[in-house]
């Protein structure tokens, strides 16, 4: 192997380094940022407060893109040979590192630091450095082909890899739902979809969620199997006692009926004696709706529901599992609408 030869493998390792790393922890906060719950970062970490501020997006582009997108252009610099590709190196990683040490600055300044945007930040700066040591210090170089090949093959590895495994976990549904699809098929309802709702229903973005929801089930009541988790909040006071009705109201045959009565009485009414009114003005036998409000099985399944919720992934209410895709917070008729369809299409109708 010659000289030039040496110095250009030399230099390409330099600069693929920083920007492989860079690339991998871009696309694990593509992922991240594109999916509605995250798959690498933790839940209220520093993740989620970078994910707040205003340099969440570039243009409407989420940073993650802009970073994956540069990485790669700076990776494309570094397999060309000549003057001009050693400037656009150097003018490349010079704007990326730029960009890294602000956004550095910017976690030091909020006290939280993300650790896969710390990754990325480092990598832009480390690839500034190679570009310009480089650009200064290597004056000619070649790269023998099977370098080359190899050098892109990573490149395109480091970037698109994280990319399939972050969709493929994100696309797995928690054991939780998955057993719940599993039983609308046990049923003998294979072509069905399974809709999972976590629901407080004391909670205004609930109500409002189930306002839009419930034409859209009606429409589709013989393909769509429902299922109700209680997820009664602490900081609603009638919150509990509605979602002991809504139990004893699926225990008693009319869990439905229950549910649209619940939903659609004032707050205040969501009282155990509002709540017993409710159920008798459904025709729900008093005695055994009122054994079973004061049942501990009723706050057990409660507490199931509740760990349920929480071993979904769920943190935020309303929560919907529509066959294996997750909804959160209060959507619009025309989304959940589209979300059916779709899950109706899958399904296979």
């Amino acid at each position: 192997m010659d000289r030039k030869a040496r110095i250009g493998i030399a230099a390409l390792l330099a600069s693929m380094t920083p920007v492989l790393a860079g690339l991998v922890a871009s696309a694990m906060l593509a992922v991240d940022y594109l999916h509605p719950t995250p798959v690498f970062c933790s839940e209220g970490g520093g993740c989620d407060a970078v994910r707040q501020t205003v340099f969440a997006s570039v243009l409407g582009v989420p940073t993650p893109i802009v970073g994956l997108s540069g990485f790669l252009a700076i990776g494309c610099a570094s397999l060309m040979v000549g003057r001009w590709a050693r400037v656009a190196q150097v003018v490349l990683a010079s704007v990326a590192a730029a960009a890294g040490l602000f956004l550095l600055a910017v976690q030091t300044k909020l006290g939280h630091f993300c650790p896969y945007c710390c990754v990325a930040d480092a990598s832009s700066v480390a690839s500034a450095a190679a570009a310009w040591w480089r650009f200064a210090r290597v004056p000619s170089e070649r790269f023998p082909n099977a370098v080359v090949y190899a050098s892109a093959a990573a490149l395109a590895a480091a970037a698109f890899v994280p990319l399939g495994i972050g969709w493929g976990l994100a696309a797995r549904a928690p054991e939780a739902i998955r057993a719940e699809m599993a039983q609308t098929r046990e049923m003998g309802r294979p072509k069905d979809v399974t809709v999972v709702d976590f629901v407080d229903f004391e909670c205004p973005y609930c109500r409002m969620t189930q306002a839009a929801f419930e034409p859209i089930l009606e429409a589709h009541r013989d393909r769509v199997r429902l299922v109700r988790r209680q997820v009664p909040l602490h900081v609603h006071a009638h919150a509990l006692d509605a979602a002991r009705a809504a139990c004893c109201g699926e225990r008693l045959g009319q869990g439905d009926a229950m549910a649209r009565a619940l939903f659609s009485a004032p707050v205040d009414q969501l009282t155990r004696e509002g709540c017993e009114k409710m159920a008798e003005s459904l025709g729900l036998p008093l005695e055994p709706y009122r054994a079973c409000v004061v049942d501990p099985a009723t706050d057990a399944r409660i507490e199931s529901d509740r760990a349920e919720f929480k071993a979904a992934g769920g943190h935020a209410l309303p929560t919907l599992w529509i066959d294996g895709h997750e909804i959160i917070g209060a959507q619009a008729r025309a989304a959940l609408e589209q979300a059916i369809d779709d899950a109706l299409v899958r399904a296979g109708g």
